[in-house]
């Protein structure tokens, strides 16, 4: 504590911890904005995130809608989250895996909608 001003130096106040589960929820809001076709009757994604000192590893699992670019979907769902947890949390983000579990039809009047063959 300084003697002058009677403020306590940043060093001597302690440390901010963010919970893995905040971690995680901030990892499937990203991924929900990122995701540019929804699917009709889709689950939202869902996070789980292994946090190591200031490192987060995230896993999202999400839901598609189709036709759409898979490839696509997952590197903007990666780099969204990547960017918003690090915003966010603080945290470096060595890894994004994202699991689509599965595909549904593409909502009415998006531009993927139309006959698959």
């Amino acid at each position: 504590m300084n003697a002058v001003t009677g403020r306590v130096a940043a060093a001597e106040r302690g440390e901010t911890r963010i919970a893995d589960r905040v971690v995680a929820k901030i990892a499937a809001q990203a991924a929900r904005e990122a995701v540019e076709e929804p699917a009709r009757n889709a689950a939202p994604p869902s996070a789980t995130v292994t946090v190591h000192r200031d490192a987060a590893r995230v896993r999202v699992t999400l839901e598609l809608g189709y036709p759409c670019d898979i490839g696509r979907s997952c590197g903007a769902v990666r780099s969204r989250v990547a960017d918003r947890v690090r915003a966010w949390a603080g945290m470096d983000v060595p890894e994004v895996a994202v699991r689509v579990e599965k595909l549904h039809p593409a909502a009415p009047g998006s531009a993927g909608q139309g006959r698959t063959r």
